[in-house]
């Protein structure tokens, strides 16, 4: 087998690598979705849920002093703070779900679940979120709404944008 050294990623044709990217993109923005529904459900949208669970991963979590202090200041602007993450977390589920911005979305969901994992710190299972966190980094790179996704079709009009 021969290679070519010049040859770039983004001209070797691999549909099976961006099968499995857009089934990565698809199940985690599902997930996004799931947890806006069970959070709403479990009333985290609203400032007294939101605050309650924020105090929490500040009273019981590993976090570093100067995050504990950001997410005190979250709580006590939950009235805020909590439609925000409702909203944001619907949004990036949908937009990933159906493969739009895909690189965008899964470049905030990179920080927002990272943000999450250090708030979390010490709580649960290190793992629980890590592994979800670093997917979206790889979707943000490899461009996983190129299948499957309105990215593709953007793809096409405009084939150099970063966006896709």
């Amino acid at each position: 087998m021969t290679t070519n050294a010049n040859a770039t990623l983004e001209g070797i044709n691999q549909p099976e690598a961006a099968v499995g990217l857009a089934l990565v993109r698809v199940t985690i923005g599902a997930m996004f979705v799931w947890v806006f529904f069970e959070n709403l459900g479990k009333g985290l949208y609203t400032s007294g849920g939101y605050a309650g669970l924020i105090n929490y991963y500040i009273q019981k979590s590993h976090s570093p002093a100067a995050w504990k202090a950001v997410m005190g200041l979250a709580a006590s602007h939950s009235a805020i703070a909590a439609p925000m993450q409702g909203l944001t977390e619907i949004s990036l589920g949908i937009l990933l779900v159906i493969g739009l911005l895909t690189r965008p979305a899964a470049f905030v969901a990179f920080l927002f679940l990272g943000s999450l994992w250090i708030s979390e710190y010490g709580t649960s299972w290190i793992w629980e979120l890590l592994v979800s966190w670093l997917a979206w980094l790889g979707l943000a790179i490899g461009r996983g709404g190129r299948t499957w996704g309105v990215d593709a079709r953007l793809s096409q009009r405009w084939p150099s944008s970063p966006w896709w």
